[in-house]
């Protein structure tokens, strides 16, 4: 049996993925992804027939691609919608198209590439003039995430209307409010944060069935079926290999 050697790091706003993955399917999810490829160049598809090969890449939310790391060792950052960094990138991504390549400033060495990741340290990682001043969150958005973020929690059951009268909105103001303050819907973004939850439960056991029901997912095959629309992937073929899961507060 071959070693694990890949890990997977869950923040509260953010998470980080590093090992060998395979190529995925065109798919696309509620968060920006920071795709580095650690050991040498992977190729990034989006787009109608548009594929580049690069060393870094940033793909916004809601952006569909498909991403062969062509037997490379590859670090993924994912950055919720809602944080400092995402917020930053936004218009650079609407100039751009919601893709940048080879966005990677240089680091010296692995050791210290590992530590900025590790940290998420994007100022660090990016070219400094992509991080812009961003606007601050409507507060009703970021209400309704502590709820979304809690999905096994009863607040967390609650349907778009519920979050909607949570904010004094119509479902559909509310709808809209989100998708304008986030860059995705209420509904992609209410799985992205599941599939993010069942992935912090890998911490407590590794064991997908289990992953699942922390995710709140009526079943492993519901999970798995999620899970492979939002990041192109089966769980068993990413989440399988992992040596270490670590929270951090």
């Amino acid at each position: 049996m071959p070693q694990r050697t890949n890990t997977l790091t869950l923040g509260t706003d953010r998470a980080l993925y590093v090992g060998e993955i395979p190529a995925t399917g065109w798919h696309c999810h509620a968060s920006p992804v920071l795709l580095m490829g650690l050991s040498g160049r992977f190729a990034l598809h989006w787009g109608p027939g548009r594929v580049e090969t690069c060393r870094s890449a940033l793909v916004d939310a809601g952006v569909e691609h498909l991403f062969d790391p062509c037997g490379e060792v590859v670090a993924l950052v994912y950055l919720e919608p809602d944080s400092l960094e995402a917020r930053s990138l936004r218009n650079m991504f609407q100039r751009q198209g919601g893709v940048l390549l080879d966005v990677a400033a240089p680091v010296r060495t692995r050791a210290a590439m590992d530590a900025c990741l590790h940290a998420f340290d994007l100022p660090s990682l990016l070219h400094c003039h992509l991080l812009e001043a961003g606007p601050p969150l409507d507060p009703r958005v970021a209400r309704s995430l502590q709820f979304l973020r809690r999905p096994q929690e009863e607040q967390g059951r609650l349907a778009r209307a519920g979050l909607a009268s949570v904010a004094q909105l119509s479902a559909s103001r509310f709808n809209h409010l989100f998708r304008a303050e986030m860059g995705v819907s209420l509904r992609s973004y209410r799985v992205w944060s599941q599939v993010r939850l069942a992935m912090a439960g890998l911490a407590v056991s590794p064991r997908l069935t289990d992953a699942a029901l922390h995710g709140d997912f009526a079943d492993s095959a519901h999970f798995s079926r999620m899970f492979r629309q939002t990041f192109g992937m089966t769980p068993s073929s990413v989440l399988k290999p992992l040596r270490q899961v670590t929270l951090l507060g």
